[in-house]
């Protein structure tokens, strides 16, 4: 019996299509197989969803949550996960700036709730001003 090693997750991760396998691939323990999940078009929400919580390290972390924030296939109910993911980083003071600035982008959040995160702890000044003005092109 041949084991799969973590380059065939990410082989998979990558260039699957099936939802049944992507969905498996979520719960793997690495995070670049996430991390690739999370970039294929393919990844079904509900696996999306189970990606938004979770954790490795804060660069791996802030990077996954960017790349759930701008997937094409993440519908409200992920976005508000990867949105609560993210407010939660900003209160421990982590920075995960380009996940803020990708939930500005997505039209199926309400702007005030994405607002919202440039009120908490780890938000600078500089990102509230950038989240304002993407913000406001929306309104």
């Amino acid at each position: 019996m041949v084991v799969p090693t973590p380059a065939d997750y990410l082989a998979l991760a990558h260039a699957e299509r099936d939802s049944v396998v992507l969905q498996r691939l979520a719960q793997c323990p690495y995070p670049f197989v996430w991390q690739a999940l999370a970039a294929n078009p393919h990844t079904p929400p509900v696996a999306l969803q189970e990606l938004s919580t979770a954790r490795d390290g804060v660069w791996n972390d802030n990077k996954l949550l960017r790349l759930l924030a701008e997937h094409p296939g993440a519908n409200p109910v992920v976005l508000r996960a990867v949105r609560d993911a993210v407010a939660a980083k900003l209160e421990e003071g982590e920075r995960p700036y380009a996940a803020v600035l990708a939930l500005s982008d997505r039209l199926e959040l309400e702007v005030d709730e994405v607002r919202k995160l440039g009120t908490l702890r780890g938000a600078s000044a500089r990102l509230r001003h950038v989240l304002n003005l993407r913000l406001s092109v929306r309104i």
